[in-house]
């Protein structure tokens, strides 16, 4: 996203407008960052303005609808009511926005190589540690998904908008889209699997409460949601609300949830090596198994997925952290649920993971929880607002999921404070 000119200028600093992190990943993709394909995305001002906005409508099969559609230098956006009646609003350029454009890749239908995509996400399976895991749960259609528009003058406003245009500038919404006329005559619609939005509330910081998922039309307003993701009756509009994002705002893609992380909200966030010097904190302390007396350490982020000898392991039901070990592992179980020596509490055992994703916290305290059933560890505050954050899953259910992992949330409240025993000499 960098222009040659400020790659051959490293000293002037291009203007970020922000973030978008996907969740269900720790800091990367399971096989590594590629081209237009990451776990997060940082949005710069570009060198030339490329953003668009409406300009001249033309009603049913006219020569200068026609014209506008066939047009590749003309954004249209295409609403067919009937076999008989299309209207077409051109798009002009607009000097003082520039465009993004996301787009969902199916792996097994479409492409992800047109010129118009800024970047590619694809359905994010929870847990998934490698592309053979990732199989399609939720979309089963690649599409250009949304587009973002940043105001190129301070303070750099993004809003938000449902569909995105494919490299002939176009936007199409077939005759089984949800599509209508607005008051002052102009046309609006939704997508068919709808573009969803969250703006949380006082911010994304450790004060931050969910707010209330809203569906986004492709002009940018705001509705309730549809009974069904793909409703042809769309939601009531909710016109004291926005597609404005701010930092903290949650866009579902129906597939794959994004994170709005502004410039200044991430000035405020922890850094990577804020999070690498906690993890040195707590090594430092020799926390140790209470059941082998050996020194545990969490493994180098560099390392998140692969279980160290010397990995932490956490009961789930009491919080009690130990290496690995056999104790209390009975036959008659199913393997997944044991004792813990400490309290004799009962329930799944698993290893801890550190939360390497920097943008996910809404505060800078220390590694002290962990979601369960995953073990991603992470602040208190962090556990606690992710907890009781309903993410969309499917088409019309709602669940709390850990945002490293995309695992749902089981138990009582969602995470437990992890209590780890001090060395002993």
């Amino acid at each position: 996203m960098f222009s040659p000119d400020q790659e051959n200028h490293p000293s002037k600093a291009p203007v970020k407008y922000g973030e978008l992190i996907v969740l269900g990943y720790n800091g990367s993709l399971p096989n590594g960052d590629r081209g237009r394909r990451k776990s997060r995305f940082a949005l710069f001002k570009r060198p030339k303005a490329n953003g668009v906005k409406p300009s001249t409508v033309h009603i049913a099969c006219t020569p200068q609808a026609a014209k506008a559609i066939s047009n590749k230098d003309q954004h249209s956006i295409s609403y067919t009511l009937s076999r008989a009646q299309t209207v077409v609003v051109e798009y002009t350029h607009d000097s003082n926005t520039d465009m993004f454009q996301v787009f969902f890749f199916f792996p097994q239908i479409g492409r992800s190589t047109e010129s118009p995509i800024d970047f590619v996400v694809t359905d994010t399976v929870p847990g998934s540690q490698s592309n053979s895991d990732t199989q399609s749960v939720q979309s089963t259609i690649s599409r250009f998904a949304c587009r973002i528009i940043c105001e190129r003058n301070p303070p750099f406003t993004a809003r938000i908008y449902a569909a995105g245009f494919d490299s002939s500038k176009n936007i199409f919404l077939g005759e089984k889209a949800a599509k209508w006329k607005t008051s002052d005559g102009q046309m609006d619609g939704l997508t068919t699997n709808g573009v969803l939005v969250m703006h949380p509330r006082n911010g994304f910081t450790e004060d931050s409460k969910p707010g209330i998922w809203r569906e986004i039309s492709v002009c940018g307003n705001v509705f309730s949601l549809r009974e069904t993701r793909s409703a042809q009756q769309r939601g009531k509009m909710v016109e004291i609300e926005t597609n404005q994002l701010q930092d903290g705002s949650l866009i579902d893609l129906c597939g794959a949830t994004l994170l709005w992380r502004t410039a200044e909200g991430l000035s405020h966030t922890p850094t990577v090596k804020h999070l690498e010097a906690l993890r040195q904190e707590i090594n430092a302390a020799r926390p140790q198994c209470p059941v082998g007396f050996n020194t545990l350490a969490f493994p180098s982020m560099k390392r998140k997925d692969v279980v160290d000898e010397k990995q932490p392991w956490v009961y789930l039901n009491c919080g009690h952290v130990h290496g690995y070990h056999n104790w209390g592992n009975k036959e008659e179980r199913d393997g997944k649920d044991r004792e813990c020596p400490m309290c004799r509490s009962v329930g799944p055992y698993v290893p801890l993971w550190l939360g390497c994703e920097a943008g996910f916290y809404v505060d800078a305290g220390p590694p002290t929880h962990a979601f369960s059933p995953c073990g991603h560890v992470c602040s208190e505050k962090t556990t606690a607002y992710w907890s009781q954050i309903p993410l969309p899953h499917g088409t019309h259910t709602f669940h709390a999921a850990c945002p490293f992992c995309a695992h749902q949330l089981a138990g009582e409240q969602g995470y437990i404070r992890l209590i780890f025993q001090g060395p002993l000499d």
